[in-house]
């Protein structure tokens, strides 16, 4: 009885799998974490973080990341109106901030709180490139990939229990076999490929809202570049990564930054920075 209960568990689980529509895709993704349960906590994570870090303000690359941070967001409303999606943003309490930090790196948390590293600057160089990298983090927090990978944390550890409980009468090195093999299989089958499917899509997404907000796109393959020079030798096989390599996503950026400016053209976007 207890394992047919915690497979029935499970069953539930996976049937909630797909119960948010993604605004740029139209695609149902795996989401049980609602904007009230995440959002709060993200919050007071971010600002925990931003007072235990050297934020970097009244400069003109603060401004500059400010600024293009609200012309991402700006872009991405009017695409949201268009498309049937108004009061999308209404949770969302979006912050832009530069901390001091050699690192090349730039993220964001779910419901809108973003930070750039000064050391990932020089890589951007201009604003078109601090452009391409805001649209990437805001497409992450858009698209809700914070919350779809907690619920496919969440997921992969229910599954893990289901297991060991239908397992629970077998002998120890059966119940160690499956507990190795399922996390194993589990992070590279699964969850890895997931990771990199979110960076795929936060790619694509941020190559329309830079386009609509009047950047070219196509400067987001020069980015890419750029960063893999940074990197060359340090990042480990794509199969190992949370991230696609950067031949793939040079090659992706390159076939959709045409897309990208014809989508933006349907909001009389016609030349780009």
């Amino acid at each position: 009885m207890r394992i047919k209960n915690f497979f029935i568990a499970v069953l539930m689980v996976l049937s909630l799998a797909g119960c948010k529509t993604n605004p740029f895709t139209g695609e149902k993704n795996l989401n049980f974490v609602s904007n009230d349960q995440l959002f709060p906590a993200a919050f007071a994570q971010y600002d925990q973080f931003l007072a235990e870090n050297n934020v970097v303000t009244g400069t003109a690359e603060d401004r500059m990341i400010k600024n293009v941070g609200q012309k991402i967001v700006t872009a991405a409303e009017r695409y949201l109106n268009a498309n049937g999606y108004q009061g999308y943003l209404n949770d969302f309490a979006w912050e832009f901030n530069l901390v001091k930090d050699e690192q090349l790196n730039a993220w964001a948390m779910p419901g809108g709180k973003i930070v750039f590293y000064t050391g990932i600057l020089p890589v951007a160089q201009t604003e078109t490139g601090v452009a391409a990298i805001m649209a990437h983090e805001v497409a992450h927090a858009l698209a809700d990939h914070g919350a779809q990978r907690m619920s496919a944390g969440q997921l992969q550890q229910l599954v893990s229990v289901a297991g060991s409980v239908a397992l629970s009468g077998r002998s120890e090195q059966t119940q160690q076999i499956f507990a190795q093999a399922y996390g194993l299989g589990s992070q590279l089958g699964v969850m890895l490929p997931f990771s990199r499917s979110h960076e795929t899509e936060a790619d694509r997404i941020g190559l329309t809202l830079m386009a609509i907000a009047g950047y070219n796109p196509e400067e987001a393959a020069d980015l890419w570049r750029r960063m893999a020079a940074q990197s060359q030798g340090q990042s480990p096989p794509e199969f190992l990564s949370t991230h696609p390599a950067s031949s793939t996503r040079i090659s992706n950026i390159t076939k959709w930054a045409p897309e990208a400016k014809a989508e933006a053209r349907k909001y009389g976007v016609t030349s780009f920075k």
